[in-house]
């Protein structure tokens, strides 16, 4: 699914965890979409405590205080909140009802077998000692999607897995009822590559790798983020000839340079020789400084008056409450459990 196929009866689900500030991997990856998307047709922005708890119940402090922070993203890169629903997860109960129903409909093994949950878990060292919450995820995200009836997900290419094993709870529930009530979501995986790299040349840019770059940072970070970023080991002078794929800052200048001829030219020129590091890197500093700039100064002004957001996050879960709580009363009679 493209971001040019979207038409205005679809509707979109996506949402990020709350456990830190959002980066320049989100930006890319999802949160200027979600801007452009806002204006095309009906979009839930979900803010994912309940899911973060699932590998952070040890340090739930730091899930809550991010609920604002995540928020303040939003508002920052130009959600406007009258355009999309903001929702805080843990405040939607129907959610968690749904996913207790959906867990009847997936086995043990099934969880096991989820290429995303495979990979989370090793990437963790749980082994067997896997919190039976983050084992179960995939049902609560179905829950997530369902509840809204998306029909668009905008997910990077390791996500996948999980729309696959939402549209499977979808089509084994309405097979197993009278009347379908669920539908099926596409994923959306971002054109512009499914994950940026880090800036330490890393395949991903993590919160948990400590190699990111917020979209809070200040212009001192930004610079110092540039001049440590990863380019080609072996372009030891300026004269030599540069390698371009794995060059972190090519990869960068890719993503956010709005030129893309200059971005081309610089490219055969650092492969031919004579193109120093130092000077594709101030061309992406420069790129940054002036992306990131307003997002700071937004993030500042919103930030001001925190009381506000939290009446903007209340007024959008009161919203995604009432969309969700007639999805389960249609699920639930469905299954027969109407009794008066």
């Amino acid at each position: 699914m493209k971001l040019s196929n979207i038409t205005p009866q679809d509707i979109i689900l996506t949402g990020d965890r709350t456990t830190g500030s959002l980066h320049l991997g989100h930006y890319v990856g999802s949160l200027r979409n979600r801007v452009l998307l806002q204006d095309r047709c009906q979009q839930f922005l979900l803010l994912a405590d309940a899911q973060a708890l699932t590998d952070n119940m040890g340090n739930y402090l730091k899930v809550r205080d991010n609920v604002l922070q995540v928020a303040l993203d939003y508002l920052a890169v130009g959600i406007d909140p009258a355009k999309s629903t903001i929702f805080i997860q843990s405040l939607v109960p129907e959610l968690t009802e749904l996913a207790s129903y959906y867990l009847n409909l997936v086995t043990v093994s099934r969880l096991e077998r989820n290429p995303t949950i495979k990979d989370e878990i090793k990437q963790r060292g749980y082994e067997r000692d896997i919190p039976a919450g983050f084992l179960t995820y995939p049902a609560a995200q179905a829950a997530d999607i369902t509840a809204f009836k998306a029909t668009v997900v905008p997910v990077g290419e390791d996500q996948i897995p999980m729309i696959e094993q939402t549209n499977e709870i979808v089509r084994r529930f309405n097979s197993s009822v009278e009347t379908p009530v669920l539908v099926e979501a596409k994923a959306m995986v971002p054109e512009v590559g499914a994950r940026l790299p880090g800036i330490d040349g890393k395949a991903k840019m993590s919160k948990s790798l400590g190699n990111t770059l917020t979209l809070s940072a200040s212009a001192d970070e930004i610079r110092q983020a540039v001049k440590m970023m990863y380019t080609d080991p072996n372009h030891l002078r300026v004269s030599d000839p540069g390698q371009v794929e794995g060059n972190v800052v090519f990869s960068y200048l890719d993503a956010f340079h709005p030129n893309i001829e200059l971005v081309k030219r610089m490219k055969e020129h650092y492969q031919q020789g004579g193109l120093g590091d130092t000077v594709i890197k101030q061309h992406l500093e420069e790129c940054l400084q002036e992306l990131l700039a307003p997002i700071r100064q937004r993030r500042e002004q919103y930030a001001r008056d925190p009381a506000a957001i939290l009446a903007m996050l209340k007024q959008g879960t009161a919203r995604a409450r009432q969309v969700a709580a007639v999805t389960l009363s249609e699920v639930k009679a469905a299954m027969g459990l109407n009794y008066y």
